[in-house]
């Protein structure tokens, strides 16, 4: 499985990212740019997720890890964001509500 750091994360142009939190986790706080696709609903929005490789992100990188690894077996080229949103924040990173 792929996996980056938040800091390369910030360093990256043009890959979509994937939050898989629930709703509310997200509202109250997600990297800028993320698109919300909850892990519970994700089997049925597969059609929604990018044709081109992108990053997936979570609060702390377990659920995260997880999607990956079940989307690497359909074919998808996805990356885990290690620490996800948490560690994102815990860098000051800028966040959006």
């Amino acid at each position: 499985m792929k996996s980056i750091t938040v800091q390369q994360l910030r360093e990256r142009q043009g890959v979509p990212l994937i939050d898989v939190r629930e709703p509310d986790e997200f509202a109250a706080g997600h990297v800028p740019g993320a698109v919300n696709l909850p892990m519970s609903t994700l089997g049925e929005r597969l059609h929604e997720l990018p044709d081109a490789a992108f990053d997936v992100i979570c609060q702390v990188g377990g659920r995260s890890a997880r999607v990956v690894q079940a989307l690497e077996a359909r074919g998808y080229d996805a990356t885990n964001v290690e620490g996800g949103t948490g560690e994102w924040i815990a860098q000051g990173y800028p966040i959006e509500r």
